[in-house]
């Protein structure tokens, strides 16, 4: 079975209101202003980084910050029009890159083209039915002379009723129009787990439709994620339990959490074996990861165990050099900055990019990584090592979070019930004369002695090694 094109992909998540320097609120009367054209002067630094599909927050006319949609079908104004997006999507494509998009689809802001008609004209308008909990017995905090509801409680997003077949309609022609004319690969779903399940489902049926590869990724907080992705519905959901793992266990100085994570979401018997869950370690939403550590060498491990853990990986936006940037009284702007290329390159942590950018190489030379198993093989305070395995290749990733070298002493094969071995019984035959190499320090490899695979990590850094064939020549490292 082939597997779908986003087992192989490295993201890169920009907020392009923020990055681009957008104004903070759209008068919806200023000419069309081509700030996304920013994002060309990026595109070698991202592949330079081994990003081959680029997610882009809301782009489309919306008041403020994106996600308060004014209009589906116009890109908005404070970054271009629909042809500054289409121009740069072909050049993504042409560089072999995909595009994704945020679907905000949940809700609208109050400029929405049919929430306005509905100011104006009341019960008479035709859009009534458009919007959930609608009740003209009430007025709104806006002084609406109506009540209605909003996303969480926020009445400027403005909860859509996606039980009306015309706004599903009117949902699906957008995503159509996406697809026509900016050559789309998928979209990231705003909110998913408010998402109603035949809202996700007939929305899936109507994307594949569209082109059989399409890739649907939603936002979900909480929950069992296979309620979310699933066949019928989407193909991943972002996987905030790991996300919290993978600072929290450096931060506490124990694996021992991000091991538990892993483990039963992609273990033997793992709830989530097989599913390309949306791995990052920030996004425009929760502090910079770099933020989040107490120290910024775990930054190094951290991003090892982004990129050989089970999963999509995604990078966002200026946190590849270790950009700072904290939530502050429910302000995300923090989060969301203007960068200028070249001065945030040369300004914080280079020698983190090219970690990331040798990681990602790793990743799409490895296809264990890619698409393997996952079986724990080690786990202590500040170590951490596991096995992928995918059609004959086995690699071992280990990291380490102390200041320290560690020793490891991977366990021999079988002898421990509950932990992956890196060969089945019948295939151990010259096991003892199996190397590894080291694909993340080339040059360096360690080989299985006394049935044990003994290896030194160096400190806050990690190794992937893979398996050679019985009678490799080359001596430990």
């Amino acid at each position: 079975m082939t597997k779908h094109w986003a087992y192989d992909a490295v993201f890169y998540h920009v907020y392009p209101l923020g990055l681009c320097g957008a104004p903070e609120r759209n008068d919806f009367s200023s000419p069309p202003a081509p700030r996304l054209d920013k994002l060309y002067a990026w595109l070698d630094h991202l592949q330079a980084l081994g990003v081959n599909a680029l997610y882009l927050g809301p782009l489309f006319e919306s008041s403020a910050h994106g996600y308060d949609t004014a209009d589906y079908f116009h890109v908005d104004r404070r970054l271009g029009d629909n042809q500054t997006l289409a121009r740069l999507s072909q050049e993504l494509h042409r560089r072999g890159m995909r595009l994704i998009l945020d679907g905000v689809f949940n809700h609208v802001g109050r400029d929405f083209w049919a929430f306005r008609d509905l100011r104006t004209h009341l019960q008479g308008s035709i859009y009534c039915g458009w919007f959930q909990g609608l009740d003209f017995n009430g007025r709104s905090p806006y002084g609406d002379p109506f009540t209605y509801q909003g996303w969480n409680g926020h009445l400027s997003l403005v909860k859509l009723n996606l039980h009306n077949p015309w706004v599903r309609q009117h949902l699906f022609d957008a995503i159509a129009a996406w697809v026509r004319e900016f050559e789309i690969d998928g979209l990231r779903l705003d909110v998913a787990d408010c998402l109603e399940p035949d809202f996700l489902r007939a929305l899936g049926a109507f994307c594949r439709g569209l082109r059989p590869d399409f890739w649907l990724m939603g936002e979900v907080v909480h929950g069992d994620y296979r309620r979310w992705a699933n066949p019928e519905m989407l193909d991943s959901v972002t996987n905030y339990e790991c996300y919290k793992g993978l600072y929290s266990s450096h931060v506490d100085r124990n694996y021992f959490e991000i091991a538990y994570a892993l483990n039963r979401q992609f273990g033997p018997g793992g709830l989530y074996a097989g599913l390309p869950l949306y791995n990052f370690a920030d996004n425009h939403d929760v502090d910079r990861v770099a933020s989040s550590l107490d120290d910024p060498a775990h930054l190094y491990p951290l991003y090892c165990l982004l990129f050989g853990m089970p999963g999509v990986p995604s990078l966002y936006y200026g946190s590849e050099w270790g950009l700072p940037g904290v939530r502050t009284f429910g302000d995300d702007r923090p989060l969301r900055p203007s960068l200028e290329l070249e001065r945030v390159a040369h300004s914080h942590n280079s020698s983190l990019a090219q970690a990331i950018a040798r990681l990602a190489q790793v990743r799409h030379s490895t296809p264990a990584l890619r698409y393997g198993d996952y079986h724990p093989l080690w786990v202590s305070h500040q170590q951490l090592a596991f096995l992928r395995s995918w059609q004959g290749q086995q690699v071992v990733v280990a990291v380490n979070a102390a200041g320290q070298p560690a020793e490891l002493e991977l366990p021999q094969p079988g002898t421990r019930p509950g932990i992956g071995v890196w060969r089945r019984a019948e295939e151990l035959r010259g096991a003892e004369e199996r190397r590894f190499d080291d694909l993340l320090n080339p040059g360096q490899g360690f080989t299985v002695q006394d049935g044990r695979l003994r290896c030194q990590v160096d400190p806050n850094w990690g190794r992937i090694l893979v398996a050679g064939q019985p009678g490799d020549s080359g001596g430990p490292g």
